[in-house]
């Protein structure tokens, strides 16, 4: 496959060109996403520009018609997503051209995305492999009360100095240590662990997102501890929109999203590129799990 990314390409009757997305106006962003049914605000690409790097596609009037992202961890990996083209353009290449474009960056990193329907047609000629289904749970959150009130749990907020702690248990439940996002997200959102002898055994941060709040990530032992740090920011958003993307589709956890107004809306499906998902896994009888993604887009 050649994969020698070129610098415009004719669509139709017109050229794009590549331009970084660090210089493009967050407003011309927002309309982008917007024009493919995507709900992330200005302040959502803000975010995801000072977390990663990324192209947009350009017409000869400056129109912004595509855009795509990378989140490196490391040397050895990272993450793509924001891959948007304009509705006219979607038969016609440009995804294609511009994920060329990504490849020339991160040569030599494993890669994981998560893929819209829409886009996996794409990924899989591009050699990703299929992973595992993200459930995209969301709608007007209620405090789910069938738990057991005698399970008492050393539940409470995270800090600052809770960060480092956060970042271990997070790189062992995805695989990588993502430092510089967890710190990012920390400082973007509110937090919760559950707390055993006095370490840090779980958190679940949630922070502004697209139509409301979204949880995540969230790193647990078990389904009873990721209930026990998601149930606080439930009841602190009940009443409002509230999202949680998790591949967890069975289970106390899965059925206390759903019980708490968060049903199944939507799926993407996970996919690697070099090494698979389970390469990533850390061994031991008892390790902690990602019960949900940072979002998407970031993993």
């Amino acid at each position: 496959m050649d994969l020698k990314p070129s610098e415009s390409l004719k669509i139709d009757t017109f050229s794009m060109r590549i331009d970084d997305i660090e210089g493009v106006d967050l407003d011309r962003l927002h309309a982008l996403s917007l024009s493919v049914g995507w709900p992330h605000r200005a302040e959502d690409w803000q975010f995801l520009r000072q977390s990663g790097e990324g192209f947009v596609a350009l017409d000869e009037i400056g129109r912004v018609l595509g855009s795509a992202m990378w989140f490196a961890h490391g040397t050895d990996f990272a993450t793509v997503g924001m891959v948007i083209t304009s509705p006219r353009l979607q038969t016609l290449g440009a995804g294609q051209w511009l994920m060329k474009r990504v490849f020339d960056r991160v040569a030599g990193r494993d890669l994981r995305l998560n893929a819209t329907r829409a886009a996996r047609r794409l990924y899989l000629s591009l050699d990703f492999q299929p992973e595992k289904t993200v459930y995209q749970c969301q709608g007007i959150a209620r405090l789910e009360t069938t738990g057991s009130p005698g399970d008492i749990r050393d539940v409470r907020t995270l800090g600052a100095g809770d960060i480092p702690a956060a970042i271990a248990l997070d790189a062992a439940g995805f695989g990588v240590r993502r430092a510089a996002l967890i710190e990012r997200l920390f400082a973007h959102s509110a937090g919760y662990g559950l707390f055993k002898d006095g370490r840090l055994n779980a958190f679940a941060l949630c922070r502004p997102l697209g139509r409301g709040h979204v949880v995540g990530p969230v790193v647990a032992e078990s389904d009873a501890d990721a209930v026990a740090i998601v149930r606080p920011h439930v009841d602190d958003h009940s009443g409002s929109f509230l999202r949680i993307d998790t591949h967890m589709d069975n289970g106390e956890f899965a059925a206390f999203l759903s019980h708490s107004g968060m049903p199944v809306f939507d799926t993407v499906l996970t996919m690697s590129m070099g090494k698979p998902l389970n390469d990533f896994a850390v061994g031991g009888a008892i390790t902690p799990k990602t019960y949900a993604l940072a979002s998407q887009t970031l993993g």
